[in-house]
């Protein structure tokens, strides 16, 4: 988090957000066609690589007034705002250990490398 605050700060930015990169394999053939129905394209299990946000963010008071009263309104809409007024929005690459917990399989997976990296995790604890 010093890190991440540090970078904020560096880069004068309204809004950081902290960013993983993430693959994304299809394990299936991935055709493309036209509007003829004729196959213009064929990418056999392509992997896709991206900039993922980990649900992180810095915000500065200078991101209030984009935040209607009264109204719900979620951080990718209001990340979208601020780029649409032209606010300096920045990423921070984060490259260290992270894993979405939003489907089940992903917190399994979290779960396990968390008791095999137990020591890692928590130093000061575990006597790592």
């Amino acid at each position: 988090m010093r890190d991440l605050i540090q970078f904020h700060r560096e880069q004068n930015a309204i809004a950081t957000i902290a960013a993983h990169h993430r693959q994304s394999k299809i394990d299936l053939g991935v055709i493309k066609k036209d509007g003829d129905y004729r196959i213009t394209g064929y990418i056999e299990k392509p992997v896709y690589d991206f900039m993922v946000s980990m649900g992180i963010y810095i915000f500065e008071p200078a991101v209030l007034p984009y935040i209607p009263r009264n109204e719900y309104l979620d951080f990718p809409d209001l990340i979208k705002r601020l780029i649409a007024a032209g606010e300096r929005v920045v990423g921070y690459e984060f490259d260290g250990y992270w894993e979405d917990l939003g489907r089940p399989d992903d917190y399994a997976r979290a779960s396990m490398d968390f008791e095999n990296m137990r020591a890692q995790f928590l130093p000061n604890i575990c006597g790592g």
